[in-house]
């Protein structure tokens, strides 16, 4: 198995400063901004919490490169002699389209252990196979990598919508202020008090659940005076207010 480097595979990344970092690029412009101001590298040190070593670096930095040189660096290594081979990676990912199988059995095939093929798969960019339709092998299922979303431009193009059944309390309170061997007013059908449907509308625009309750159908209707509700765009109108 050959192995080789191609710029063509390697991946651009973003340089991400972990959560302990005592210098940011705000406090690396403070260094040189101290710097100028005439103080001594071990006072910067002290008043910053770090060695004087890190605030050299910044300044040697800041004097070869100006500003860019206070940018995060890569640390990615610039050769990596011992990286699958782009070969092998396309003949990964052939097998991958072709088989819709996983990265164990991809490496049974290819002689190449199952962490090497998955890590190629993620590199590529590849989804899961539970993202896939077993049939076809499209894209059906969203993830961090497909973009499979339900998504509109315009509210209240497309509207989710949640039931949720609540059993309403008698007059006088229920069992648990009365106790189950009290008895249930419910088992009388003159006596019921019926339910109520909590339901949450959303949209997949604004994300803002709009929560409505509604009586059970014994309950007296709404009066025919009252307003309709009002479309949350000119898009989402009713077929009734559009002709």
């Amino acid at each position: 198995m050959g192995c080789g480097l191609s710029k063509a595979h390697i991946r651009s990344e973003v340089p991400v400063s972990h959560g302990n970092a005592r210098t940011t690029i705000h406090g690396r412009k403070l260094i040189i901004a101290r710097h100028r101001a005439g103080w001594r590298q071990a006072h910067i040190a002290a008043a910053m919490g770090i060695s004087r070593k890190c605030v050299r670096t910044w300044i040697t930095r800041y004097d070869t490169e100006g500003d860019a040189g206070l940018v995060d660096r890569s640390s990615r290594p610039r050769t990596s002699p011992r990286r699958t081979a782009a070969e092998v990676e396309d003949r990964i990912i052939e097998l991958r389209r072709r088989e819709r199988r996983g990265p164990a059995w991809i490496g049974a095939e290819l002689g190449v252990p199952a962490r090497t093929v998955s890590r190629v798969l993620v590199r590529r960019g590849q989804p899961r196979l539970a993202a896939l339709d077993p049939m076809t092998g499209q894209v059906i299922r969203s993830s961090k990598v497909t973009a499979v979303r339900y998504e509109r431009a315009r509210p209240g193009e497309l509207v989710h919508m949640d039931v949720k059944k609540l059993a309403r309390i008698p007059d006088g309170g229920g069992w648990r202020a009365h106790g189950r061997a009290a008895g249930s007013t419910s088992r009388d059908r003159a006596t019921r008090v019926g339910y109520d449907y909590v339901l949450l509308w959303s949209t997949t625009t604004s994300g803002w659940p709009t929560p409505r309750s509604s009586p059970t159908r014994r309950a007296p209707p709404a009066p025919a005076s009252s307003p309709a509700p009002r479309p949350t765009s000119p898009h989402a109108a009713s077929p009734a207010s559009s002709g």
